[in-house]
C-alpha cells in the first residue's frame, strides 16, 4: 500500500479534485475558452480554473503555505517553511489537441526540501506519489527505476524547445547523440509525466532544458523515491534554479549526462 502522510494525502485530494472537471473538458474541447500567452504557449480557461481550486483546497488543509505555480507565480505564506509548488496542467497543448498526456503536478517543499509530490493524470486515472523516505507509488504499486544497464537497449525521453525559444540547436545536437546511442527516443510533452516514467521504468532516462521548478518538483521527488537519479547538467542539485535535468537510473546517469555534456550545437 502507497504511504499516504497527511500532507500527501491532501495533495492527492486536492488533484482529484481538480481532475475531475479537467475529464469534462477533455471531452468537449471545442467548447474551451482558449488564448493566447505566447508562442506556441497556450494558456486555457482549465489551468486557471484548476490552479485556482488547488490554491482553495490546499489553502484549506494547509493554511499559511505558500505557493509557486505557473499561473499565479510566488505566493507568500504566513508559515515561510512550507509551500506548495504546482502545475495546474503539465501538457496543456497536448489537452487542447485531444491528446491524453498530460498531469497535474504538486510538490511540497518543506525548509527549502523537496518532501512530497503528486503527479495526475485524470483521463487515465494514473495518480503517482512519492514522500521522502517513503518511496514513490502508481496507485498500489510501489515503482522502482528499470534496471536496464546496456545504454543500446534504453529508451530516452526529452523535451524539445517550441517555436520562438532558444535551445534548438543544442537540442537538435543532444539528440543525435542519443539517438545514435540507444534504442529510441521520445518525445512526449509533459515533463512531469516524463519523470513519473522513469521512476515506472517505463523510460530509462530523461533530460530537458529550460524548465520551470513547477514542471519538475514533483517529478525529482519521485524519481529518487523510486531509486533513480536526477541531476542538473552539470551533475548537481540545482534543477530548479536552472531548469536543467538529466534523469536515469545509477548506471545509465553518468553516461548520458557525459553524451549530453558532449553535444556541439
Amino acid at each position: 500500500m502507497p504511504y499516504l502522510s497527511p500532507a500527501l494525502n491532501v495533495m492527492v485530494a486536492a488533484a482529484r479534485k481538480a481532475g475531475r472537471p479537467l475529464i469534462r473538458d477533455f471531452g468537449e474541447l471545442e467548447n474551451l475558452q482558449i488564448s493566447m500567452k505566447g508562442p506556441a504557449d497556450f494558456v486555457t480557461s482549465a489551468d486557471q480554473r484548476t490552479e485556482r481550486i488547488l490554491i482553495e483546497e490546499l489553502t484549506k488543509a494547509r493554511p499559511g503555505y505558500g505557493f509557486l505555480g505557473e499561473e499565479g507565480g510566488a505566493v507568500e505564506g504566513r508559515d515561510k517553511t512550507h509551500r506548495f509548488i504546482i502545475d495546474p496542467i503539465d501538457g496543456t497543448t497536448n489537452f487542447m489537441h485531444g491528446i491524453p498526456h498530460f498531469a497535474i503536478s504538486i510538490a511540497l517543499e518543506r525548509e527549502g526540501h523537496l518532501v512530497s509530490g503528486v503527479i495526475y493524470n485524470p483521463v487515465t486515472d494514473d495518480l503517482f506519489t512519492a514522500e521522502k523516505s517513503h518511496g514513490a507509488y502508481l496507485n498500489e504499486k510501489r515503482l522502482r527505476v528499470a534496471a536496464r544497464t546496456d545504454m543500446g537497449a534504453a529508451v530516452i525521453a526529452t523535451g524539445l524547445p517550441f517555436m520562438g525559444k532558444e535551445g534548438h540547436a543544442r537540442a537538435s545536437a543532444e539528440m543525435a547523440l542519443v539517438m545514435n546511442a540507444t534504442a529510441g527516443v521520445r518525445r512526449m510533452g509533459a515533463a512531469s509525466l516524463d519523470l513519473a516514467y522513469v521512476a515506472a521504468g517505463r523510460f530509462d532516462g530523461f533530460w530537458e532544458h529550460g524548465l520551470q521548478a513547477w514542471d519538475i518538483a514533483a517529478g525529482i521527488v519521485m524519481v529518487k523515491e523510486a531509486g533513480g537519479v536526477i541531476t542538473d547538467m552539470r551533475g548537481g542539485d540545482q534543477m530548479l534554479s536552472n531548469g536543467a535535468v538529466v534523469s536515469a537510473n545509477d548506471p545509465l546517469h553518468p553516461r548520458l549526462l557525459k553524451l549530453l555534456n558532449s553535444a556541439k550545437p
